[in-house]
């Protein structure tokens, strides 16, 4: 079964840094494409990044391009999101999910505020 845990979420400042993390297991991570979408208060989901199997492509949303980073450590079955300058619009709930399925696990609440 399918597991994928999201932690590292919280309230922070306009102009701060969260670092998020997803835990997998059931399955072979390092076979699959994973990607991180988010979901804003009363919107849709939004896909924020995207990184291949090996970690050699990374993909970015226009709203995050060179403040957002996605990475993944293959040897721990471990997705990361190196958040940075963070702005008000970027409060959501933060799901990993496998590339092409739809968010399984909790997620993680970013919320930017002053």
């Amino acid at each position: 079964e399918v597991q994928l845990m999201e932690s590292g979420g919280g309230l922070v400042q306009p102009g701060g840094s969260l670092r998020l993390s997803c835990a997998a297991s059931g399955f072979t991570f390092n076979d699959y494409d994973m990607r991180w979408v988010r979901q804003a208060p009363g919107k849709g989901f939004e896909s924020v990044s995207a990184i291949n199997s090996d970690g050699g492509r990374t993909s970015y949303a226009d709203s995050v391009k060179g403040r957002f980073t996605i990475s993944r450590d293959n040897a721990k079955n471990i997705l990361y999101l190196q958040m940075n300058s963070l702005k008000p619009e970027d409060t959501a709930v933060y799901y990993c999910t496998l590339s092409g399925k739809m968010p399984s696990g909790q997620g993680t609440q970013v919320t930017v505020s002053s």
